[in-house]
């Protein structure tokens, strides 16, 4: 009779399990912050809101440094989600691996383009 649970079980996968989820779950927190923070700003401005005053909520230089920490958040976020979606349902190697390398490449942009715009203003 063969027993296949206790210590001699192999125990296989990737083990991201616990880390994946409170990672996911910390991201989160700090993206929602950061809106409920930039909706508070809004809400409370006086008057229209258009280029100038978008501008000047973003001007100070810990609204930069709070909108690069959360965008840093919001890419570590997505890459786990696809990294779990992709690991999850495409079965090929090679397809999963471009696919990934594609998420990175494509992560990697967004985050140098808003940092670009960040700081142009």
């Amino acid at each position: 009779m063969t027993v296949n649970y206790g210590s001699k079980r192999t125990v296989v996968g990737a083990h991201y399990g616990m880390r994946d989820w409170l990672s996911q779950r910390v991201t989160a927190v700090i993206m929602a912050l950061f809106t409920v923070l930039v909706l508070a700003q809004v809400i409370f401005t006086r008057g229209p809101i258009g280029y100038d005053t978008w501008a000047g909520i973003f001007a100070s230089q810990w609204m930069k440094v709070l909108t690069f920490a959360t965008v840093i958040a919001l890419i570590y976020h997505v890459w786990v989600g696809m990294r779990d979606v992709l690991m999850d349902y495409v079965k090929p190697v090679g397809i999963r691996l471009a696919l990934q390398i594609f998420v990175i490449v494509w992560l990697v942009g967004c985050a140098g383009w808003i940092i670009q715009v960040l700081w142009r203003v």
